[in-house]
């Protein structure tokens, strides 16, 4: 999820609706944004959606705007594309993230662990052990919105802070600052829970042609 589209940067039905149902009681009751947050990661180990994005450079230039749709499964495990203004596309398989830039044929392939750390993408995407990456302070209430906090335990994460707003227990909204002042903003404008998501979603095959960049790890035995 880089702060650039172009710079970069899913059990059984009963078992489903049985944790669907926990989690609805469980919600009503949960009013501050870190309880919010707790749940829905809790309650969410897969989601897809859609998303709109804005970057709002320091520097004061015309925003940039991105929407695409998306699809995760923790830990690790995703696919992240962007469909406007240009294509791009991120997938995590477990080990390897892949970014494929279809109008260059280019791919790049980095480790997993290395990728994903202490970073925003984390929230959604790692092992849902939030505490051991990020410490969590209540971020007030804007409107529908429960905020939480989230700032980074490694000092090497990239960005300096993360908002996370919530409302009725699911994600709404994530604003990241990066270490240049950069912020990036993300709407989800829809977000499924825990459906049905095909295995090949999340595997990757460098196209014929393609450049590829850096050394895709060999799956765990």
């Amino acid at each position: 999820m880089g702060s650039c589209v172009r710079a970069s940067a899913s059990a059984m039905l009963r078992g489903v609706l049985a944790t669907a149902l926990m989690a609805t009681s469980a919600l009503a009751f949960a009013t501050d944004g870190i309880a919010q947050l707790r749940q829905f990661v809790a309650a969410t180990p897969s989601a897809e959606g859609e998303f709109e994005q804005t970057v709002l450079a320091q520097s004061g230039r015309k925003p940039q705007q991105a929407s695409g749709h998306f699809a995760y499964a923790r830990p690790g495990r995703f696919n992240w594309e962007y469909e406007r203004p240009y294509r791009q596309i991120l997938i995590g398989d477990g080990v390897n993230l892949w970014t494929w830039d279809p109008d260059l044929n280019q791919v790049t392939v980095r480790a997993m662990g290395d990728a994903l750390g202490a970073t925003p993408a984390a929230i959604l995407f790692g092992s849902g052990e939030l505490d051991e990456g990020f410490v969590l302070t209540e971020g007030g209430r804007e409107g529908e919105l429960a905020w939480v906090e989230a700032r980074p335990r490694q000092a090497d994460s990239g960005f300096e802070s993360l908002r996370i707003g919530l409302q009725g227990g699911q994600l709404r909204r994530m604003e990241m600052r990066d270490n240049f002042g950069q912020t990036t903003l993300i709407r989800f404008t829809r977000l499924a829970p825990n459906p049905q998501l095909a295995t090949d979603r999340f595997r990757f095959v460098p196209p014929s042609g393609a450049d590829v960049i850096g050394d895709a790890a060999a799956p765990a035995r």
